[in-house]
């Protein structure tokens, strides 16, 4: 676990229950200061389309799930962030896509194709008990949709 990360956890937190608040910038801040960027609220209003979107509940929320993928991308976080944030599904419903590089022509070869279609329905947020387990201790109940 890294400081950064419990910085943006702690963060999260205290959006969720305060809304936007100095503490959450500073937090924020503290960890964009690392790789020499200006601060969250600076940045996004000079920089940015929406120049106010960190001063609402919701826009922070973004940012902070935004700057939490950044931060921990290489560190296999972000498939235990998005199932926590219930976006997993958005993600693993859309196809994998490729080119084909069987295709002889040109024009073939830049098609995409799509190679894979996943599934990951609601039931798949929660893991399934056993049925072993289900059988030894009778007071269990199964997870929802399993």
């Amino acid at each position: 676990m890294r400081l950064s990360g419990l910085y943006l956890l702690y963060a999260e937190c205290l959006n969720e229950a305060n809304g936007p608040s100095s503490e959450v910038y500073t937090l924020i801040d503290q960890i964009r200061a690392k790789a020499g960027l200006e601060g969250v609220v600076n940045a996004w209003s000079k920089y940015s389309r929406t120049p106010g979107k960190p001063n609402t509940k919701d826009g922070l929320r973004q940012i902070i799930h935004q700057e939490r993928r950044i931060e921990l991308a290489f560190e296999g976080q972000a498939g235990w962030d998005l199932r926590r944030w219930k976006e997993l599904q958005a993600v693993l419903s859309t196809p994998f896509q490729g080119w084909s590089v069987f295709n002889k022509t040109v024009n073939g070869y830049y098609q995409l194709s799509t190679v894979y279609q996943p599934s990951f329905g609601l039931r798949d947020y929660l893991f399934p008990i056993q049925d072993y387990d289900m059988l030894v201790n009778p007071n269990l109940v199964q997870t929802p949709y399993w």
